[in-house]
C-alpha cells in the first residue's frame, strides 16, 4: 500500500472521527442522525474498516425472491453453506465465508459492522427468524486467498428487515453477483438497490438465472437492456444459467458467458469462482473505495448536504435567539435617577479629592447650613404634596418594568403561535399553567431588593469622574480654586443662602431643588458645573465659568445618567435570562454557535482535505 493511499486512508479516517464528535451537536439542532443514510454507512460500513485492513475482495450474492441465489452462492463456495428452500425469503441473515487463514472475528466484526457474528454451525442457521442482524460465518475449504463471499437476504422481501440487511451488505461488498430472472430483472425494489450500487460504482457481475437457453436466448439482451437503462449499472461480466433443478443440487449448475450486451451466443464458462479470484483485487478496491466516497462527497445526497442542513438549523436557532435576545426584549423607557442621588455621589467623590482643610470647613458648615435652611425647606414645602424622590423614581422604575415584562410575555406568546418550529414548542412548554402572573410577582419583589445605587455603579462613578478630572484638568483647576475660595468665604455665605440661594438659584428643577437648598452658592455653582447644570439655576451661576465647564460637566452628567439606565436594563435582561429565557437562550445560543464549533470545523477541513486530493 503506497504512502499517499495510506495518507488518503488516514483522511477518511479522520473525517469519520470527526462526524462521530459532531453528532451530539446536531442532535441539538434536532438534524436527524445521518446513520441511516447511505453515504454515512459507506463510510462508516465500508471505507473506515476496509481501508484500515489488508485488501479483501468481498463478493456479494444478491437479488430477490426465489430466484436461486442460494444454490449459485452454493456452487461459488464448492459446498453447502447456505440451505435452499422453496419458500420466499428463506434467507434472513448473511451467510460470510472466508478463506482458510482468515478466520478472524475481529477483522470481520470491522467489515461488517452493525451485524452481530455468529459461528456457523448448519446451514440452517439464516433461514431462522431473529430480531437480531446476525451474520453468519465460517471458513470456506474451496474460497479463493483474499476472497470473501456473502450469501445476501432477499432485497425485495416483504419482511423489511431482511432488506435492509441486504443494503448493509451491499454496502460493505466490493464486487456484486446481481441473480436476475424473467420475474425480477424489471422489479422495482430490485431497481432501486442496484440504482443506489451504481450510483456507489460497485462492480456488478450478472446472472440470469433459471433460464431456458433456446427459448430465452432472444430476451435476456432485452432484459438486460431495461436493467441496465433502469438501474445505470454497466456489469463487468454478463452470464446465464439454465433452470436445472439436479445440477443445481449437485451444485454441477452449467453457467454460459453471453457477452456484456448479453447478445454473444452462449459459451461454457467453466467455473466462476476461478474467474473470481482471477478479478484484479487491488484495482476493484480502489474502484469500489472511490465510488464510495463520490457518494460520501454527492452535493445534493452526501456529506455536504448534511453540513448545509445544519447550517440551515443552525440559521434557525439564530434567528429564534435573535427573537428572543433578553437585552433586546428589556427595552424599557428608563426614567432618569433623581438628580439628588447623583449629585451625592459625585460630592462624595468631590470630597474625597478636597484637601483635608477644605473638606473639614465644608463639612462643618454643611451641617450648619442644613440646620439653617430646615425652615425654608418647610416653607418651600407649603401646599405640596410630600413626596420623596427616591421614592417617586422607584415607583417609576417599577411600572416601566412591569410593562416591559407584560410586553416581553406577550411577544413571547405571538411567537409561541406564528414561530418556528425550532421555537413552538419550547414556548409552549414556557408558557403554560399560571406562569404569566408568577413571573410579574417575581419581577416586582426583584425589584423591590434591588438598591438605587449599587457598589459596581459607584465604582463606574468613580472612574468616569477620575477619567472625566483627567480629561479636563482646567475645570478642575478653575473648580478647585472656587472650592478654596468658598472654604475661606464658608460662613458668610452658608448664613445668606436660606436667603439669597433662591434668587440666585431661581426656581430649581424639580426633586434637585432641596439638594441645592443645603449649599452656599459658590458650593451650589461648582456641583452644578459637574452636574451640567441638572439645577436650571446653578446652569445660570456656572455660566460665568465659561462654555467650555458647563459643557464637559454636562456631557459627563449625560453619560452618567446613559450608563444608569443601561445597568438597569442589564440587570432585567439578566433576570429575564434567568428566571424566563434563561435555559432556553441557551439553547438556542449554543444551536446557533454551531457552524463555529471546533467539532463542525474539524469536519469541514477533514472533507477539504479529501476533496483536494
Amino acid at each position: 500500500m503506497t504512502a499517499d493511499f495510506r495518507a488518503w486512508s488516514d483522511q477518511v479516517c479522520q473525517l469519520d472521527a470527526a462526524l462521530e464528535l459532531l453528532e451530539p451537536l446536531a442532535a441539538h439542532l434536532g438534524v436527524p442522525s445521518p446513520a441511516a443514510s447511505n453515504w454515512y454507512q459507506l463510510l462508516d460500513r465500508k471505507l473506515v474498516p476496509q481501508l484500515q485492513a489488508d485488501p479483501l475482495l468481498v463478493v456479494a450474492v444478491v437479488g430477490g425472491t426465489n430466484i436461486g441465489k442460494s444454490v449459485l452462492f452454493n456452487q461459488l463456495a464448492g459446498e453447502l453453506a447456505s440451505a435452499v428452500s422453496p419458500l420466499a425469503a428463506g434467507t434472513k441473515h448473511p451467510v460470510c465465508l472466508v478463506p482458510p487463514g482468515t478466520d478472524n472475528a475481529e477483522l470481520l466484526a470491522g467489515l461488517f459492522e452493525g451485524f452481530v457474528l455468529q459461528p456457523w454451525r448448519s446451514a440452517e442457521d439464516p433461514l431462522r427468524e431473529s430480531p437480531e442482524n446476525k451474520l453468519f460465518w465460517r471458513a470456506g475449504v474451496n474460497v479463493p486467498p483474499r476472497l470473501l463471499l456473502i450469501d445476501a437476504p432477499d432485497i425485495d422481501s416483504d419482511a423489511i428487515v431482511n432488506w435492509d440487511r441486504a443494503r448493509a451488505i451491499r454496502q460493505a461488498a466490493d464486487v456484486l453477483i446481481a441473480v436476475l430472472t424473467q420475474q425480477k430483472y424489471n422489479d422495482a425494489a430490485v431497481k432501486q438497490f442496484f440504482r443506489e450500487a451504481a450510483d456507489a460504482d460497485k462492480p456488478v457481475i450478472v446472472i440470469f438465472n433459471q433460464c431456458d437457453l433456446e427459448a430465452d436466448r432472444a430476451f435476456w439482451p432485452q432484459w438486460l437492456e431495461t436493467f441496465c437503462g433502469e438501474t445505470g449499472v454497466a456489469p463487468e461480466l454478463v452470464y446465464a444459467a439454465p433452470h436445472d433443478r439436479a445440477a443445481a443440487e449437485s451444485r454441477s449448475l452449467p453457467i454460459f458467458s453471453v457477452g456484456s450486451d448479453g447478445r454473444t451466443d452462449p459459451e461454457p464458462a467453466g467455473k466462476l469462482r476461478t474467474q473470481l479470484a482471477a478479478l484484479h483485487f487491488d484495482a476493484i478496491k480502489i474502484r469500489t473505495f472511490r465510488g464510495a466516497l463520490r457518494c460520501v462527497l454527492d452535493e445534493t445526497s452526501g456529506l455536504p448536504a448534511y453540513l448545509a442542513a445544519l447550517r440551515a438549523a443552525s440559521a434557525e436557532f439564530s434567528a429564534a435567539a435573535e427573537t428572543l435576545s433578553a437585552s433586546d426584549m428589556a427595552r424599557v423607557v428608563w426614567p432618569n435617577l433623581p438628580a439628588s442621588v447623583l449629585v451625592n455621589e459625585i460630592r462624595a467623590w468631590w470630597d474625597a479629592g478636597r484637601s483635608q482643610w477644605s473638606r473639614a470647613i465644608h463639612g462643618f458648615y454643611r451641617g450648619v447650613g442644613q440646620q439653617v435652611v430646615r425652615p425654608v425647606q418647610a416653607l418651600w414645602s407649603m401646599g405640596r404634596p410630600e413626596t420623596n424622590p427616591l421614592d417617586a423614581f422607584r415607583r417609576e422604575e417599577g411600572g416601566a418594568i412591569v410593562r416591559a415584562v407584560e410586553a416581553i410575555l406577550d411577544e413571547l406568546e405571538r411567537l409561541s403561535k406564528i414561530g418556528n418550529d425550532t421555537l413552538r414548542p419550547r414556548l409552549l412548554r414556557l408558557l403554560g399553567g399560571d406562569a404569566r402572573q408568577g413571573l410579574l410577582d417575581r419581577v416586582r419583589k426583584a425589584h423591590d431588593q434591588l438598591p438605587a445605587v449599587d457598589e459596581d455603579y459607584r465604582q463606574f462613578l468613580r472612574v468616569e469622574l477620575d477619567a472625566w478630572r483627567d480629561e479636563n484638568p482646567r475645570v478642575v483647576r478653575f473648580l478647585r480654586s472656587l472650592d478654596h475660595v468658598a472654604a475661606l468665604a464658608r460662613p458668610a455665605l452658608t448664613l445668606t443662602l436660606a436667603v439669597s440661594g433662591f434668587v440666585v438659584a431661581g426656581d430649581l428643577v424639580g426633586q434637585a431643588a432641596m439638594q441645592a437648598a443645603g449649599h452656599t452658592a459658590t458650593e451650589l455653582a461648582t456641583e452644578a458645573a459637574i452636574a451640567g447644570g441638572i439645577a436650571g439655576g446653578g446652569e445660570a451661576v456656572v455660566s460665568t465659568a465659561g462654555e467650555g465647564v458647563r459643557q464637559a460637566a454636562g456631557r459627563l452628567f449625560l453619560r452618567l445618567q446613559a450608563r444608569y439606565a443601561q445597568r438597569r436594563a442589564q440587570w432585567l435582561a439578566g433576570w429575564l435570562e434567568s428566571e424566563l429565557l434563561g435555559e432556553l437562550l441557551s439553547d438556542l445560543r449554543r444551536g446557533a454557535e454551531v457552524p463555529e464549533a471546533s467539532e463542525f470545523k474539524a469536519v469541514e477541513s477533514a472533507l477539504a482535505a479529501i476533496r483536494v486530493d
